[in-house]
């Protein structure tokens, strides 16, 4: 991990032990992201008595590191889930991803989580053709019965968005943004008070299936009668059935330092990402810093230069900022699907996984927990609707795998220049 505004900023007190002896459960959870903590809590809060497993420290990988930016809806567009699953499956996805916007606003309130939430989102177009697809997504928005935003051009544009770059910004009603790693910490707090078990740097060695699921955490075991895979692109092949869905793709972000002038560049204090396949998105900090995401690597190794490349994209978006120090720069993996919709489904009965976030997961990952739970309760048919929507695997192998999506994505990124 690199130099990270989250870890510096931390204001949620948890703790978490190191696994040191054998345990029973009725649910073994891998992984300790908002996915995995979130299936913990709904578990504890429902008598189940889970216990949760993170190789490094809870919030660690994607879930506290990531833009922040909390978002209804999915990476893959609705356009496409319609097609992919229909429209009346289509309709119950967004419903649901509403339901999980709604979902981190209610356990902010309920565990008092210090995250910073704020709503208010802009969708921001830099050429012709995508404002045409903001006026798509404006129609395919009322047709679900979403609250529609406004599509602000001109000086209604620079008012809200104080950058030469952009043509036109559709507003999002629903989104917003947050701190996310003390969100994560939050969640996995009130999970702990609630009676689950939640140990860290406590890394899976191996998953043995059965009745019981037995997985092997150095020389202790546990077994559970259900077990929830919720790794990410940190699973690192834990479970041969899933190689190949995801792909690891590093995304960076970078804050500078606190300047007086950053309330100025986004007055409403919404978020913000483009229409690029390869976006830029950023937002103002609690303490008036610019947070601002983009670029991504498939190599297992940060760009170089990682803070100077970051804040000449920023320059770029806003020449005010030409001359801001930067002063955290990180990043990590982000696990995405060939088609960019989440993943979830079962490798046996009592083997639930979930994954393939793409990017949209701040909101999202927090319903995957709930709805693993209700699986475990008996209550699949949520579950279900994910897990209906059809995934293959990415081409070329273990060795090609990269080479083929790095050539796929440098098309996509010659369109996003055009």
């Amino acid at each position: 991990m690199l130099n990270n505004y989250y870890q510096a900023t931390r204001r949620v007190e948890f703790s978490a032990p190191v696994l040191d002896a054998d345990i029973e459960a009725d649910v073994a959870i891998v992984g300790g992201g908002i996915s995995g903590v979130s299936a913990a809590l709904h578990l504890a809060e429902q008598g189940y008595n889970p216990v949760l497993l993170e190789a490094q420290d809870i919030g660690w990988g994607a879930s506290g590191r990531n833009g922040g930016q909390a978002l209804a809806g999915f990476s893959a567009s609705m356009h496409k889930l319609t097609k992919l699953v229909g429209p009346v499956e289509a309709k119950k996805l967004w419903d649901m991803s509403v339901e999980a916007v709604d979902l981190l606003h209610a356990r902010i309130q309920r565990h008092a989580i210090p995250c910073d939430p704020h709503v208010g989102y802009l969708h921001a177009a830099l050429k012709p053709r995508q404002v045409r697809e903001l006026k798509q997504e404006q129609e395919e928005l009322a047709r679900l019965g979403a609250p529609v935003g406004r599509l602000l051009e001109g000086a209604e544009l620079r008012a809200r968005l104080a950058s030469p770059r952009y043509i036109a910004a559709l507003e999002d009603k629903l989104a917003g943004h947050i701190h996310p790693l003390n969100y994560t910490l939050g969640l996995a707090k009130a999970a702990q008070a609630a009676g689950a078990r939640i140990f860290a740097q406590s890394p899976v060695a191996r998953v043995e299936h059965g009745q019981r699921v037995t997985l092997h955490v150095g020389r202790h075991k546990i077994r559970a009668k259900f077990l929830i895979i919720a790794g990410g692109a940190y699973l690192n092949g834990l479970e041969r059935q899933l190689n190949g869905y995801i792909m690891p793709v590093g995304t960076y972000i970078m804050a500078t330092e606190p300047r007086g002038d950053v309330p100025g560049l986004i007055p409403g204090n919404e978020a913000v990402a483009d229409m690029n396949f390869v976006l830029d998105y950023f937002r103002r900090s609690a303490d008036d810093r610019m947070l601002f995401g983009g670029r991504v690597s498939y190599s297992k190794l940060p760009p170089p230069n990682l803070g100077a490349a970051m804040l000449k994209r920023a320059v770029a978006v806003f020449p005010q900022l030409k001359d801001a120090k930067v002063a955290f720069a990180w990043g990590g993996f982000v696990d995405i699907t060939r088609n960019r919709a989440p993943h979830f489904g079962k490798l046996a009965e009592n083997i639930l996984f979930l994954q393939g976030f793409s990017g949209h997961g701040l909101a999202l990952t927090g319903l995957a927990g709930k709805l693993a739970a209700e699986v475990v309760a008996g209550q699949s048919a949520r579950f279900d609707v994910f897990a209906r929507i059809p995934h293959a695997r990415f081409p070329g192998g273990a060795l090609l795998r990269t080479p083929a999506l790095l050539l796929a994505t440098s098309w996509f990124r010659l369109r996003d220049m055009l």
